[in-house]
């Protein structure tokens, strides 16, 4: 199955409202003070999914503590508030940018607001504190085994659905995959980035947007199609945006896929993998419509 992914969102987070007290009487039993609000925890999830919960809601609040009862009773505290977040979320603070926490883990738990203190019982009883109130940028960098890469039409997402049986729109022009989509081959999670093109790091076509997701991809896997007039000028004008963009990235583990050999005869599908091997040793030609070479690159990926 593949995903339409939303890789950033902005939400407003509330600790609950403490309860109110109950105030103190000259005669019969005390007041008791409020329930204190419920805390907001952030939760690990590997739905990588999970941003798409806040395209229609952007306020998420934990509940609020009861008023304090009679013969000092305190009252019940708010329900804690738990969101789920996919790994690979950080999350900034919207005003100043700091950032706030990282999520890396499966199931890991962070404590985003507290809840606010319930007010006091007396003579004049208290009104119970707010929660706190944080507003925040989500932005998602996809943690994914495997990364196709690649100039716009170069195969990634035909790929994709043979490997995985994902549903990624195709067609033969540029720029049909306008966000990254995913799909899971054998336990492990393949992400197509959609098409980079020259001066992608500095905004040019679909820009940085993109090029964030291949920061935590493990291995990168380098789609160059046979249908190219240059496949070593393709592969280095996709190396060089990578370079530009963070130089670390370039030094990723990558494996060179050609792609399309039904397009071309057996002596230029040579020709392209002796001129390719030139950049990077490990190069594997594939077509979609050659089951026996997509099972070979099955082979290769394990």
């Amino acid at each position: 199955m593949a995903y339409m992914l939303i890789d950033r969102a902005e939400i407003t987070v509330r600790g609950g409202k403490g309860g109110a007290g109950i105030p103190k009487k000259l005669k019969g039993p005390d007041g008791g003070r409020g329930g204190r609000g419920g805390d907001v925890y952030v939760k690990a999830s590997s739905n990588i999914n999970l941003l798409n919960q806040f395209s229609e809601k952007d306020l998420f609040t934990a509940g609020g503590g009861e008023m304090g009862a009679r013969n000092n009773k305190t009252g019940k505290n708010g329900e804690d508030l738990e969101i789920l977040l996919p790994i690979g979320t950080s999350l900034y603070d919207k005003h100043t940018n700091e950032l706030i926490h990282e999520i890396t883990k499966i199931d890991e738990q962070f404590l985003l607001c507290r809840g606010g203190k319930g007010g006091w019982a007396g003579k004049i009883a208290g009104p119970g504190e707010r929660g706190e109130e944080k507003k925040l940028v989500l932005s998602l960098r996809l943690i994914a085994d495997f990364g196709l890469i690649g100039l716009p039409n170069a195969g990634k997402s035909s790929l994709l659905n043979e490997l995985t049986s994902a549903q990624a729109k195709v067609a033969n022009y540029a720029f049909t995959t306008l966000e990254p989509n995913l799909g899971v081959f054998e336990g492990k999670c393949i992400a197509d980035i959609p098409g980079l093109i020259e001066g992608a790091s500095s905004g040019r076509g679909l820009g940085v947007a993109f090029l964030k997701h291949i920061e935590k991809v493990g291995v990168l896997l380098h789609c160059i199609s046979c249908e190219t007039k240059d496949a070593v000028h393709d592969y280095e004008t996709v190396r060089k945006e990578l370079l530009d963009f963070k130089p670390e990235l370039a030094d990723k583990s990558e494996i060179i896929i050609l792609t399309k050999t039904d397009m071309a005869d057996l002596k230029q599908v040579k020709e392209l993998i002796r001129m390719l091997k030139k950049k990077n040793k490990k190069v594997v030609a594939t077509s979609i419509n050659d089951w026996d070479s997509i099972e070979n690159l099955k082979r290769y990926l394990h």
